[in-house]
């Protein structure tokens, strides 16, 4: 059975596109930080195994992908965990920044670079950026965020290039807001269920999965 793994797997985006291709005979490897949030996303998986670490640690994650390389046979990977700071520029802080390139950008390198050389070679391989459409323009009071994630429009589109001979699809996926516990904490967004919810958003990534760029504007 061919595995995907998602990297924060255990609440919003992540774990919907995990029971989407859990519904499609995939198992599913799930990657975060929180044992609990993992445990219950498996128990709605036919076919499911969790695996706790931090993608900020390279030496945890290469450790972590060879054993399951050697376990499963994995032919995708969808870079989905995220986390985003916001406010005024002169307000950012300096681990708000170094959290979010650490995770947005270092932690998606981290995964790809892990995966990818050995996975690009098989049929039906690829691997999902989950980016926001903070990668594709600037946005107000959101300066750190979306430099994190132009960051990771220009690793993806480098990658496309880099392997378009290759019968891997390497995608990105720039979504809006959701009703997702991103926001918790956050005074950036006052309505956060006025935005689609996560499982509507895999909905269409999923019914959209063979295409290099996917665009999901906000309503």
């Amino acid at each position: 059975m061919n595995s995907v793994i998602i990297t924060g797997a255990g609440t919003g985006l992540g774990r919907e596109l995990a029971l989407k291709y859990g519904k499609e005979g995939y198992h599913l490897i799930l990657i975060g930080r929180s044992e609990e949030s993992l445990s219950e996303v498996k128990k709605q998986l036919n076919n499911a195994h969790i695996v706790v670490m931090d993608i900020r640690i390279k030496q945890e994650v290469d450790k972590n992908i060879k054993t399951l390389l050697k376990e499963y046979k994995v032919v995708g990977l969808i870079n989905n965990a995220g986390i985003g700071f916001f406010g005024p520029f002169e307000k950012v802080k300096e681990n708000e920044f170094e959290e979010m390139f650490q995770t947005n950008v270092l932690g998606t390198m981290y995964m790809t670079q892990a995966v990818l050389p050995n996975i690009y070679e098989s049929d039906g391989s690829f691997v999902m950026n989950i980016i926001s459409t903070a990668g594709l323009r600037g946005k107000v009071n959101e300066v750190a965020y979306v430099a994190s994630k132009f960051a990771v429009r220009g690793f993806t589109e480098s990658l496309q290039k880099e392997y378009e001979e290759k019968p891997v699809l390497i995608s990105a996926v720039y979504m809006g807001g959701m009703n997702t516990p991103f926001w918790n904490g956050s005074e950036h967004v006052k309505d956060p269920t006025k935005f689609r919810s996560p499982a509507e958003v895999a909905e269409i990534i999923f019914s959209q999965k063979e295409q290099e760029c996917i665009v999901i504007e906000s309503k």
